[in-house]
């Protein structure tokens, strides 16, 4: 009873820090500056890190099994993760990833305390194939990897969103502005191009933050990409050891390779010069479609043999 009280406290508090950083961030956003939301979300993003460890740790001594038996605490676990991306991009001093990181933390846990999740708050018995010592090893590198990939994709989306906004822009202003036939004075011309975005300070800072995108979204998604690899292998393993089979065709195999497949061809166009940039991160935007598919909408369905890790599965 102590155990639950506890977590249940430490759930709503981490929840409730994450959406006041996020309210107070759009009213700085929107309206006016009341407090400094970089500091203040560092420390909130802390204070949320250390909740959600100790809501790992009470509900791992509470069933006497890691937390990640279900899909309640592969939630939890998943902001768990965000909380601590958002820790390391606030002391690189990147407030571009840090507010994906957040926004990230706000949704899981809004999630995992709704009602959607309430069968399966209670700890339960391991299934034979989940009593293993490869649970840790595989399913922490498939959530870390889905959060890595995730902050990652966004952070493509987000260079697309700048990049197509940007050259639109460009391109009315041009078409509005050279009537190149009517000007007839070369400064002129001169001034026109001086008063353009393409050499505004406005632009310039873009061009800044479209790099960072840029670099922060291949970082990130290269990390996600290597615990992905780490965690199909260890799986495979796994199977092995439960099933006597490597590898099944399952439907969440199928999707989880699906998904490297997705990020491996990201990676090889960031190789090529002429694909880098919005190419390469239009493959990371439909990257993070296919994440979602790959952890959420396959346990909708309760299909397969990862099926006790779905609605279904852990509400029968």
């Amino acid at each position: 009873m102590i155990f639950e009280t506890l977590e249940h406290i430490l759930t709503h508090i981490s929840f409730s820090i994450v959406l006041i950083v996020i309210t107070i961030r759009m009213i700085n956003l929107l309206v006016t500056e009341i407090t400094k939301p970089y500091d203040l979300s560092e420390k909130a993003m802390i204070t949320t890190f250390l909740c959600l460890t100790g809501l790992l740790v009470t509900r791992w001594i509470y069933s006497g099994h890691f937390p990640l038996s279900d899909l309640y605490e592969s939630v939890i676990f998943l902001s768990w993760s965000f909380s601590i991306i958002h820790i390391v991009a606030y002391l690189k001093k990147k407030p571009n990833l840090s507010t994906i990181t957040g926004s990230s933390t706000l949704f899981t846990q809004g999630f995992a305390t709704s009602g959607l999740l309430t069968q399966i708050h209670k700890p339960g018995i391991l299934v034979p194939a989940l009593q293993s010592e490869w649970l840790i090893m595989h399913v922490s590198m498939m959530i870390l990897s889905y959060a890595a990939l995730l902050c990652g994709s966004l952070l493509s989306a987000a260079l697309l969103v700048i990049t197509f906004r940007r050259t639109g822009n460009e391109l009315l202003k041009l078409i509005e502005s050279f009537a190149i036939d009517e000007i007839q004075d070369r400064n002129e011309i001169i001034n026109i191009l001086g008063n353009s975005s393409f050499f505004s300070a406005k632009n310039y800072y873009k061009a800044q933050l479209l790099q960072q995108l840029n670099y922060w979204s291949y970082r990130v998604i290269s990390l996600g990409f290597l615990f992905l690899t780490i965690g199909i292998i260890s799986g495979a393993v796994w199977a092995n050891e439960a099933w006597g089979s490597y590898w099944s065709w399952d439907p969440k195999e199928t999707w989880a390779f699906i998904t490297w497949i997705i990020f491996a061809i990201y990676l090889h166009t960031r190789t090529n010069k002429n694909f880098r940039g919005a190419n390469s991160a239009i493959v990371a935007t439909l990257g993070f479609l296919i994440i979602w598919i790959c952890y959420f909408g396959v346990n909708l369905l309760g299909l397969g043999l990862h099926s006790y890790g779905s609605f279904t599965g852990m509400s029968s």
